[in-house]
């Protein structure tokens, strides 16, 4: 007896984009990274072509992240009050595929920092790595609209990935990225209706939507994870059924997320059943990071390097 084929048949795929420009692009970059282009769900090679291979973005911040956990701020305490090597330990020692800058010290609560100083950190970063970057903003709308014009225009030509923006906050950071050459991050909060509008409005100024990354509000293992998980799915199912709207690649926030946790930051000496934070910790980032790859995710970003180098091995199984 012939058995049916059972093989899903979809229509069709997901935006492919490259990230960063070198030299003989217009830009200084010693490498690019190639995100989406998935003609099935993730890791079905068997059914079509999976796409480009995830990427793991590490995080830098503008600013000493003193009240990160001590698991966590160990790796960088030598390097974390200069992003440039800080960036670079990320790419050399850990083997980051690209660099997210978050601009911390802008927010209004957190420094207060100006365009001048958002500016200088990202230009020592763009220095330190040659790999492409992220820009990621503070969350708040007023600085975060002061600041990306400039920082968008130092990193003219890179075709870097800026944002997020939002369906409030949208018009000032995506021009600049329009003028600018840049990639744009979208967000929405756990909402596939939302982010089909943010995306609209994007596209309405004449940007690219081969040019937009979605990232909707990550959940951490335990913290939500499986509401961010089923808005990927249903994502990535728009997509290869012919949405043009939910055909982006998508970004989560698996670090900042995984290290609000209390299971991950909790130290020692008050949870002492829940076993070393050492481990603890990276391995509820690393299982945060496996469960939403898993979802669609193109670009994870994350912090702790054992937990970078556990998820990069399995990425290399998964791919082989």
């Amino acid at each position: 007896m012939q058995l049916p084929d059972i093989k899903e048949k979809w229509t069709s795929q997901v935006n492919e984009l490259v990230l960063g420009a070198t030299k003989d692009e217009g830009g200084t970059r010693t490498s690019t990274v190639t995100i989406g282009g998935a003609k099935t769900l993730p890791f079905i090679a068997f059914e079509g072509d999976p796409g480009n291979k995830i990427v793991v973005a590490m995080d830098v911040l503008d600013i000493p992240p003193t009240y990160w956990p001590e698991v966590l701020q160990e790796p960088y305490r030598d390097v974390y009050e200069d992003p440039g090597a800080w960036a670079k330990k990320c790419v050399d020692d850990f083997g980051a595929d690209m660099i997210c800058v978050r601009l911390e010290g802008i927010h209004p609560d957190q420094g207060d920092y100006g365009a001048d100083h958002a500016v200088k950190a990202v230009r020592a970063v763009a220095q330190s790595v040659g790999v492409p970057l992220i820009i990621w903003g503070c969350g708040d709308d007023e600085k975060d609209n002061q600041v990306f014009p400039k920082v968008s225009e130092a990193l003219r030509g890179e075709k870097a990935l800026l944002g997020p923006v939002t369906q409030d906050n949208y018009k000032t950071i995506t021009a600049v990225c329009l003028a600018d050459g840049h990639a744009l991050i979208s967000l929405a909060p756990i909402d596939i209706n939302i982010a089909k509008q943010v995306n609209i409005l994007v596209s309405d100024m004449d940007f690219p939507l081969s040019r937009i990354v979605m990232f909707q509000a990550t959940g951490a293992l335990g913290y939500g994870i499986e509401y961010a998980y089923s808005i990927q799915e249903r994502e990535r199912l728009a997509a290869l059924t012919g949405d043009k709207m939910m055909a982006m690649p998508v970004i989560c926030d698996v670090g900042y997320e995984t290290w609000r946790a209390k299971e991950a930051k909790t130290p020692d000496d008050e949870a002492p059943q829940w076993g070393p934070a050492s481990y603890r910790g990276p391995m509820w980032e690393a299982a945060t990071a496996i469960t939403l790859l898993q979802s669609g995710a193109d670009i994870l970003r994350m912090r702790h390097p054992k937990a970078v180098s556990v998820v990069k091995k399995l990425i290399e199984e998964l791919y082989a």
